[in-house]
């Protein structure tokens, strides 16, 4: 005996639709929770080690918070150079979804219709994203040299117990120029 589809209750229709919205906002919550744990605020100390074996100390910080359409990450480095100087320098990106899963876009700057879109490389800009893979996030930042040359600069950000491990990386035309690595304590 065959039923036809016209035939069943529409309850059950509106059963199944309902189940559909529901399974599809527990994929959109859990693609969009993938930020969360790392979510605060960390502190911390390391040597920056140049190519040439030279390091120089250096105090940081980062910030990771949930926004309206994705997440944003600030950080900030205060080094102290020999001579007495102390540089400060502070940086802040937000990310959003890209149509990669577990890749995100920088939104750097607004266009001309409001929308924020990343910065030109081609103009001396930093190409911006990032990434969760695991329990790291990675920030990616490649700068375009007026000879054609690139600098690429890497920050994995490794869930640890009570903070992250950093590891931080330049790359300048494919040679490693710097690097640190230290743990962030978690605020």
């Amino acid at each position: 005996m065959r039923v036809s589809l016209l035939k069943r209750p529409l309850y059950a229709y509106a059963l199944a639709f309902a189940m559909c919205i529901w399974l599809a906002a527990l994929v959109q919550q859990a693609h969009a929770t993938g930020i969360e744990p790392f979510v605060g605020d960390y502190t911390g100390s390391a040597e920056v080690v140049d190519s040439d074996g030279t390091s120089t100390p250096r105090d940081m910080s980062v910030s990771i918070h949930e926004i309206k359409s994705g997440f944003n990450v600030s950080w900030t480095t205060t080094t102290y150079k020999a001579d007495g100087r102390i540089k400060d320098e502070e940086y802040s990106v937000d990310f959003q979804s890209s149509d990669r899963n577990d890749v995100y876009s920088a939104a750097m700057k607004r266009n001309v219709f409001g929308h924020e879109v990343p910065l030109d490389p081609m103009k001396g800009e930093p190409f911006v994203w990032g990434r969760i893979e695991g329990n790291t996030l990675t920030v990616f930042s490649l700068f375009i040299a007026e000879n054609g040359g690139y600098e690429l600069q890497q920050f994995d950000r490794t869930l640890a117990e009570g903070g992250l491990n950093l590891s931080f990386s330049r790359f300048r035309d494919g040679v490693k120029s710097r690097s640190v690595e230290t743990f962030l304590k978690k605020e």
